[in-house]
């Protein structure tokens, strides 16, 4: 089982032909919104590998959509929380490239306290994992009881914070970045990836691929990308995180686990949107990448 405490947004797309500099303004060619933040693509994306996925975190009054959208998706709602805060909300823009800048707005996922926390985790057992990112409260109460009940903590870095990193690290079993991230971690930690108290260690490297650092092993090993024409980057990431820890908690080895993620995230950026676009899992199997 996966208990994923994360966030849940709706993700505003604005499509145009450039990403607008410092002052100015442009016209969107088009726009959609669908079910988005990290914490909720993740949930899809581990749900969609064949995982069961529990949900903890919370959406505003207008938020119900989000929910019935996730438990569509075939995660577990019963832990999100109706507060009185509006539900958190991203404003994205995606150029004719696919690059992409966010604006987040947090809403709800930073009403998250320890009490849904704990009632989420009471019903975990040894050997699940707990999936973390940095769009919600309740991250420091979450890893120590994970880490209490016996299960495996999972950590993705975004948006980056080393503050954010330092509070939990002691607790984490895998922590997974990307290339920009790492560099600011061990600039922060004055310490290389294989100084730091985390087994596993995955760091995402765009079309370059991804290289997992197992500081348990004290090995190194890189794994090349998959051939395929960028459409938008957003989410991919998140994809490649839900499909990973789907894999391990399956039973997966690290190395099977990441070829299956580099695959759903390699297939994610051939799509536009997020959460509601991520692929299955006999998608991912069944693609020909050659």
């Amino acid at each position: 089982m996966i208990w994923n405490l994360g966030s849940i947004n709706a993700d505003n797309f604005y499509y145009l032909s450039h990403l607008p500099g410092p002052g100015e303004t442009i016209a969107a060619d088009s726009f959609q919104q669908g079910l988005g933040g990290k914490g909720a693509n993740m949930s899809v994306a581990a749900a969609r590998a064949a995982a069961r996925v529990v949900h903890i975190g919370a959406v505003g009054p207008d938020g119900k959509w989000a929910v019935d959208r996730l438990l569509e998706y075939g995660v577990d709602t019963q832990h999100i929380t109706i507060v009185e805060q509006p539900t958190g909300h991203a404003n994205i823009n995606v150029d004719a490239q696919g690059e992409n800048n966010i604006v987040l707005f947090s809403g709800a996922n930073h009403a998250v306290d320890d009490r849904m926390i704990g009632a989420a985790l009471s019903e975990a057992t040894p050997n699940d994992f707990l999936l973390m990112q940095n769009e919600t409260t309740g991250a420091g109460f979450a890893v120590q009881t994970a880490k209490t009940l016996g299960l495996r903590v999972a950590y993705a870095a975004a948006p980056f914070s080393a503050d954010a990193v330092q509070t939990v690290i002691a607790h984490v079993d895998l922590l997974v970045l990307n290339a920009v991230e790492a560099a600011q971690l061990e600039e922060a930690t004055g310490c290389d990836l294989t100084e730091l108290p985390v087994d596993d260690i995955v760091i995402t490297l765009g079309g370059d691929g991804c290289k997992w650092v197992s500081n348990k092993a004290n090995t190194v090993q890189s794994f090349p990308s998959f051939p395929v024409e960028v459409v938008d980057t957003t989410g991919a990431g998140d994809t490649f995180t839900g499909f990973l820890v789907a894999g391990l908690d399956r039973g997966f080895d690290m190395a099977t686990a990441l070829d299956l993620a580099q695959r759903a995230g390699a297939l994610m950026v051939g799509r536009h949107g997020t959460a509601d676009v991520i692929p299955d899992l006999k998608e991912v199997q069944d693609h020909d990448f050659s």
